[in-house]
């Protein structure tokens, strides 16, 4: 993977030549105070966003009792809470422009690991504070902003000069049914592989109308990305709405920045390993989903609203946090009897 073919896959430099095949979207600059504020620790909303979203529920609240927002000693929102105002105007506007429901995400990355934290589990917005809290609560979004490049073999992060232009990514929300996503992977311009896109689900028709989907696969690849696409190795998302109608969704770097879903990084790279599951062929693109209900995966963010600390411990991946735990558990008893001790000196007896 290289640093150019990153680049090429960031949502800015490949919206314009296929926004007819695409969903809808609306690029927003990102303001230096406002990319900041994403690097900044803990979750803060802007004051602006709180004071509007909390009006707009009190307006759809008629009758009933007031949603509370914190305000300051002299009537106002917090102090410490930052501001954006005109970031925020553009925001807004571009969700009315979108039907008042938008996904968000930034040039590579959508916040797909903090679903956790809305309300309906999804990456659906409907206002700025939406957009502001899955941002703040996303490590993919952090990857973004702090290292885009570090898998890249031609990046060097003492001597590089790269200047990334961050922009907010605003989509028309679609209610796409997840049995009809599907991730491609492209090596040498050539369509290698294709894998179910959310393989912690059993969806039955899939192998029933593998041929068909594959084929459909194939022909939007050769005749309405590859000629566009001017990288040569790179993952895409399509969504088959029906036979012959796909829909493209995103493109991702060809490397282990990517989720491999179904297949392995080691097979992609070394395209001869591949095997298509349930054909006999072993022609390009092998195609892989879920065949049988037992063999279903759970789901890649299944872990991502649980602490770090208590997945690594899990885990085992630092041991140093399971001696520090155990250090605190010995202290813990310790005190408690040394209390008990102290009780018991201190009790008169008859």
């Amino acid at each position: 993977m290289k640093v150019d073919e990153v680049l090429q896959c960031s949502f800015p430099s490949w919206y314009n030549k296929f926004k007819d095949i695409t969903i809808k979207s609306y690029m927003i600059p990102l303001p230096q105070e406002f990319i900041d504020y994403l690097h900044a620790d803990g979750i803060v909303l802007p004051a602006e966003s709180i004071t509007a979203s909390a009006q707009e529920s009190n307006e759809d609240n008629v009758g009933g009792e007031e949603i509370d927002v914190d305000w300051d000693d002299d009537g106002g929102p917090i102090a410490e809470e930052p501001s954006f105002p005109e970031f925020e105007t553009t925001i807004k506007n571009k969700i009315k422009s979108c039907g008042g429901r938008v996904f968000p995400k930034l040039n590579w990355s959508s916040p797909q690991d903090a679903t956790w934290i809305s309300f309906d589990k999804t990456l659906k917005c409907t206002c700025p504070s939406d957009i502001y809290l899955l941002l703040k609560s996303s490590e993919f979004i952090t990857h973004d902003l702090t290292q885009p490049f570090c898998k890249c073999e031609d990046y060097d992060e003492d001597s590089s000069d790269i200047t990334v232009k961050y922009h907010l990514i605003l989509r028309q929300w679609q209610d796409l049914n997840p049995a009809a996503e599907f991730r491609c992977y492209v090596r040498n311009n050539q369509l290698l592989a294709i894998s179910q896109r959310h393989h912690s689900i059993y969806y039955e028709h899939i192998m029933d109308q593998r041929e068909d989907i594959v084929a459909d696969i194939k022909s939007f690849f050769y005749h309405m990305v590859s000629p566009k696409f001017s990288c040569s190795n790179y993952s895409f998302d399509v969504y088959r709405r029906d036979k012959g109608k796909l829909l493209l969704i995103d493109f991702n770097p060809f490397g282990s920045v990517t989720d491999s879903l179904m297949f392995t990084w080691k097979e992609l790279e070394e395209a001869e390993s591949l095997e298509s599951t349930g054909t006999d062929s072993v022609d390009f693109p092998a195609f892989r989903c879920v065949a049988r209900p037992e063999g279903v995966q759970p789901s890649p963010y299944a872990t991502c609203g649980v602490p770090r600390d208590i997945i690594d411990l899990a885990t085992g991946q630092d041991p140093y946090k399971l001696m520090d735990l155990l250090k605190l558990k010995v202290q813990t008893q310790n005190e408690e009897s040394s209390d008990d001790e102290e009780d018991t000196s201190t009790t008169p007896t008859n």
